[in-house]
């Protein structure tokens, strides 16, 4: 199955844990149809030699939205409301 999201595009995570969370792909599996965000789904392994470490796990491609230029800014405007009488 090809997918529209590619290594390297900026994603909004929409359902979840993670929901509301950007980030960009890392790594894209297409067979298994999961993508890896940065910074979303992080699980801890140990190793020997460097101790403890956090790495993103795969969430499921229907759990994310593709965000365009426009949307990667977020604004903390309010938008005006009308008064009521």
């Amino acid at each position: 199955m090809k997918l529209k999201i590619k290594k390297g595009d900026t994603v909004q995570v929409i359902a979840g844990a993670d929901k509301g969370k950007k980030g960009t792909v890392l790594d894209v599996d297409a067979k298994k149809i999961k993508i890896k965000v940065q910074g979303v789904r992080m699980r801890t392994h140990y190793d020997k030699q460097e101790g403890m470490l956090q790495k993103e796990g795969y969430i499921d491609y229907s759990n994310v939205k593709f965000l365009t230029a426009a949307q990667k800014k977020t604004s903390a405007k309010k938008k005006a409301t009308a008064k009521s009488k």
